[in-house]
């Protein structure tokens, strides 16, 4: 018997050109009991879905199986939680603000005095009148509380 129309189907459908009804002319022709022994290597490529229809079948019982499965109370355990366990999310959270806090105000400390330094280099600056320097401010101050000083000394023996 010649096979040539097989082969010619074999070779498209390995080069994926079959069409859905040339497929099932293949699964007709494999799932025959006599098939030469050349073409016998590919039976179980053909025949395996209607092979696996027949064994991957659930049994009678498996819906009672489930079903008993799901009705089976499930028993919980309860358990005590001590007011220390349920307010431990909270001092826990309590810990995290205090550290993030603490951790804040220790990191401007040296943001604060670099910046008061350069508050007072800015002060301190000489102010100048025709581009010579007067006088700086903290000397000034200085100054200032000599003078005061004395004019209270003098106004004191005048007084007396």
């Amino acid at each position: 018997m010649d096979y040539k129309y097989i082969d010619q189907l074999l070779e498209r459908y390995w080069a994926a050109e079959t069409t859905l009804e040339e497929e099932e002319i293949l699964r007709a022709f494999f799932s025959q009991i006599d098939i030469p022994a050349e073409l016998e290597q590919f039976r179980p490529l053909f025949v395996y879905g209607q092979v696996s229809r027949k064994t991957d079948v659930l049994g009678e019982d498996f819906d009672e199986r489930v079903l008993a499965m799901i009705e089976e109370p499930v028993r919980v355990k309860a358990r005590r939680v001590s007011p220390g366990q349920r307010l431990m999310p909270l001092f826990r959270a309590a810990a995290v603000v205090a550290i993030v806090l603490t951790l804040g105000n220790a990191a401007q400390v040296p943001y604060e005095r670099q910046g008061g330094e350069a508050n007072i280099a800015e002060t301190e600056s000489a102010t100048s009148i025709d581009g010579s320097a007067v006088a700086m401010k903290g000397d000034s101050a200085v100054i200032d509380t000599t003078q005061q000083s004395s004019q209270l000394i003098q106004s004191n023996k005048v007084t007396e």
